[in-house]
């Protein structure tokens, strides 16, 4: 199977590659890279239409390179990697959403660990919009530790996982906590070591998703069969 990883910024790549070492070592791996749109995200003088258009331009990238699925490891783009599943033959996935049909089997108080502001807000509403589709009452309750992900940025692992489980005992209280992103997998080994509760990470429970979505849908060579016709998302709007 191949899997086409489309990725914003570069510190997740790393987790979803151990993930997929770990859960599904033979599948094959491809990756698109935009590094400059972690940054974009944030900046207030670039359209989110523009922002859209790029995530469309990856969808239909991956598309060309004959994905079985794509997987999306940026959690702050959400309704823009929705449109790109809804016009795709072929599994597309957010990061986070495995991630949160996971953490309902553990119960109704979930806590996540967030590390980039930008994306908290909409993470939230995906969660909210899910646990209505389930017919749940969950809550979710964020801690967003933005010193975490500047201390990953600048290569510091040790502090960004020290961050991360420093904020565990505030959710102690929850039924299981989520790590919000890809990059916040890195802490994973030690808030499960550290944790009073069950710790989820979005890598891992994508990848298990995925494998058994793809292995359900039983066909190697459907995706190669896939048209490259993938409507811009600026005639959309």
């Amino acid at each position: 199977m191949r899997i086409v990883l489309v990725h914003a910024v570069n510190i997740a790549m790393a987790p979803i590659h151990a993930a997929f070492a770990r859960q599904w070592p033979e599948a094959e791996l491809v990756n698109l890279l935009d590094d400059a749109l972690g940054r974009d995200r944030d900046d207030q003088d670039i359209p989110q239409k523009a922002l859209d258009e790029r995530i469309a331009s990856l969808g239909r990238h991956a598309l060309s390179c004959g994905a079985d699925a794509v997987l999306y490891t940026c959690s702050a783009f959400g309704p823009a990697i929705e449109q790109v599943a809804s016009q795709s033959r072929v599994p597309v996935y957010k990061p986070n959403e495995a991630m949160f049909e996971a953490a309902l089997e553990y119960g109704d108080r979930i806590g996540m660990i967030g590390t980039f502001s930008p994306a908290m807000q909409s993470m939230h509403a995906e969660f909210e919009a899910l646990s209505r589709a389930r017919n749940r009452t969950a809550s979710l309750e964020i801690r967003c530790l933005p010193e975490a992900n500047k201390a990953l940025r600048d290569g510091d692992e040790v502090k960004h996982n020290h961050l991360v489980c420093d904020a565990l005992p505030s959710l102690a209280h929850c039924d299981v906590i989520l790590l919000a992103h890809f990059s916040t997998a890195t802490a994973l080994d030690n808030a499960r070591r550290d944790s009073a509760c069950p710790v989820l990470s979005s890598p891992e429970a994508a990848v298990i998703a995925l494998r058994r979505v793809l292995t359900q849908l039983g066909s190697e060579s459907s995706a190669r069969e896939n048209t490259l016709e993938f409507p811009s998302l600026s005639n959309t709007h």
